[in-house]
């Protein structure tokens, strides 16, 4: 095995995963490097149809559509966003979303919507999105306010959701809205009743680009640039057969879909750090000074003795939640029922967190090189950023890890008693 890939020799990954990450790693370094970042856009789209050419984005969907294992494996995910992330921030976006983006569908979809949406999807020819946040709601999913009525054979949407990653770009939409009143969590409202509070009553949707009353509202900017918008709804009606699953059981869907990715996210953080340390090695080794090598002093060594412990931490935490996951989905539940969301959440904290760290710390290093804009690891540095808010920020994920322990503490208690 490459050296670069020697941390893959670890018990949580199969032979297979270790030659994904061969295999992607010499394409992502034979193609990624001539990709034109001016046009984000354009360079979304060309890279999701690059990955999907190359047989890459088989990863996130089934095998039944076109994908490359008999579910979505979550340790193929990581080597798969690690990798990318190491060579290519908008690269790692570009694929991560053809799988968050369409994973409702897989976990939900009725049979026609995978078959019409997922084989497109693995092979680069359709972009998704997943809109969840709102103006008002972003960490807090119970304050949503994007409502769905239903109208005869179909929904209609009213409202807006922000900060929806592809927002512009994407083909596909996988939208959550309120749907329910009452004490039923599948009970369907009268047109023009009003929607429940709290996380009862929201459901999930298909939305096509171009449906009429879906409007691009605004395109956001952010300090790692990729396709983000924020989407209105004006009486955007869609069929009845683009609600996925039952109708107020959307937020247990975005918790599953988001179980199954948040760990990803974790290894996106791994790749971007391992890239900062191994710039942090070369300039070290390379730059002079004292009449000697940055290398040599024993400051610098410390700090990248540092640098290394923070990445195999978050790596060990990572790796352990994607095998958790597959192990359940095999030989518990091929739903995904049997849920790692402690796990995902551990992963997904320490590894930004660190990461972030080690990008500071790789930047420092650097001295004034290391905040030129067009350096790796001032990109590094804005690219890390983000990944320590979205998918849960990292409070949300303390939140999550506090409270499963008090719940599994209680339970625990409550057999015992």
């Amino acid at each position: 095995m490459d050296s670069r890939l020697q941390h893959l020799a670890v018990p949580f990954f199969d032979d297979r995963h270790r030659a994904l990450a061969t295999e992607l790693d010499s394409w992502a370094a034979a193609r990624l490097g001539a990709v034109d970042h001016h046009d984000t856009d354009a360079a979304c789209r060309a890279l999701v149809r690059a990955l999907g050419g190359a047989g890459f984005l088989r990863h996130c969907v089934p095998a039944a559509h076109g994908g490359a294992s008999e579910h979505l494996d979550s340790r193929s995910l990581v080597v798969c966003r690690e990798t990318l992330a190491r060579h290519d921030g908008l690269a790692d976006f570009a694929f991560a979303m053809q799988g968050l983006g369409s994973g409702p569908i897989t976990l939900e979809g009725s049979d026609d919507l995978r078959r019409a949406i997922l084989p497109r999807v693995a092979r680069g020819e359709c972009i998704t999105a997943f809109a969840l946040s709102e103006p008002d709601a972003g960490s807090d999913v119970a304050a949503m306010q994007c409502a769905a009525r239903q109208d005869g054979d179909g929904w209609v949407l009213d409202g807006e959701k922000t900060w929806i990653s592809n927002g512009g770009i994407a083909d596909v939409y996988c939208v959550f809205a309120r749907t329910v009143e009452g004490p039923g969590a599948a009970a369907v409202p009268a047109a023009g009743a009003a929607p429940t509070k709290g996380t009862r009553g929201i459901s999930a949707f298909v939305v096509h680009a171009g449906t009429p009353g879906l409007e691009i509202a605004e395109r956001i900017d952010v300090i790692a640039p990729h396709p983000l918008a924020r989407l209105r709804f004006r009486g955007c009606r869609v069929p009845a057969s683009q609600l996925l699953g039952r109708p107020g059981e959307g937020f247990k869907l975005a918790m599953r879909t988001l179980d199954i990715f948040r760990a990803s996210v974790a290894a996106a953080a791994l790749g971007f750090a391992r890239r900062a340390l191994d710039e942090a090695l070369d300039h070290a080794r390379g730059r002079r000074m004292f009449g000697g090598a940055l290398a040599d002093l024993q400051l610098t060594q410390a700090t990248l003795g540092d640098m290394a412990a923070d990445i195999d931490a978050a790596a060990l935490l990572t790796y352990r939640a994607a095998w958790m996951r597959d192990v359940n989905v095999s030989e518990a539940q091929p739903s995904g029922a049997a849920r790692t969301t402690r796990e995902a959440a551990m992963a997904k904290m320490v590894a930004t967190e660190n990461a972030q760290r080690v990008i500071d710390r790789a930047l420092q290093l650097h001295g004034g090189r290391g905040v030129q804009v067009g350096s790796a690891v001032e990109s590094l540095y804005r690219e890390i950023r983000a990944l320590r808010i979205y998918e849960g920020a990292t409070e949300v994920q303390r939140l999550i890890i506090g409270r499963d322990l008090l719940a599994a503490a209680s339970a625990s208690g409550a057999r015992a008693a």
